[in-house]
């Protein structure tokens, strides 16, 4: 990775939002950020934790190994998210690998600093806690939904997701452009799958995909393709 010598603003991060004001400063000499090529990893499922990294711009997948050939997506983030922080646990290794989906720019805190910054800021260690309850119901519902719901339901849901989490752009797309690959380890699918069940989707008015920007034609009839499932 290339250092990224644009001075951050010390504003934009999770770290920043919640910390104490007058722990700016030191949070400021203590970062690092770092450039990001499209297709670049952060780090992968495996290496030894450093630290926690802070999404400045840009956005990067998080993914894990499902078996020997494929991957399942567990998350994506955008600017403000935080990353790398399952490695706080007592295992001093990334259980999950991130990559970057486009060019972006991550600041990253030393581990030692970051537990320091967690015992000065409490309501950065509330906020924090949080988020770390908020990821467990999201990781358990996903995992149910692998489980129990069809596979054109968690397609559906995929796409309910990243309109949710990414908005959309003054055309009604969703501003982010995901390969199809990506979209079918985020909805646990095959690819053969997913192209059936996009075809499907795009033949009915419910979605509309130009290159790799989609748009939720009819959002009410993705709803229920969940909702029915759920039944």
């Amino acid at each position: 990775m290339k250092e990224h010598l644009a001075e951050c603003d010390l504003k934009r991060c999770f770290l920043c939002k919640h910390a104490l004001p007058d722990w700016l400063p030191a949070i400021g000499a203590h970062k690092k950020s770092f450039d990001i090529k499209k297709g670049q990893q952060l780090f992968k499922e495996g290496d030894p934790v450093t630290g926690i990294y802070f999404v400045y711009s840009g956005s990067l997948k998080v993914h894990k190994r499902w078996d020997k050939e494929k991957e399942l997506i567990t998350r994506f983030a955008k600017e403000g998210d935080i990353l790398g922080h399952m490695g706080l646990g007592d295992e001093a290794f990334y259980p999950v690998s991130a990559t970057a989906l486009e060019p972006s720019v991550v600041c990253f805190i030393g581990m030692d600093f970051f537990e320091s910054t967690l015992r000065v800021n409490t309501e950065l260690t509330y906020r924090l806690m949080r988020f770390f309850a908020s990821e467990l119901q999201k990781s358990e519902k996903r995992m149910r939904n692998l489980a129990h719901m069809s596979v054109k339901a968690r397609i559906a849901q995929s796409f309910i997701t990243l309109k949710n989490q990414f908005g959309l752009d003054e055309d009604g797309y969703i501003r982010i452009e995901l390969t199809r690959q990506d979209i079918a380890s985020f909805a646990g699918a095959s690819y053969e799958t997913l192209f059936k069940v996009i075809n499907e989707l795009t033949a009915s008015g419910i979605i509309g995909i130009t290159g790799k920007k989609i748009v939720l034609l009819n959002e009410a009839q993705l709803l229920r393709l969940v909702e029915e499932d759920n039944l």
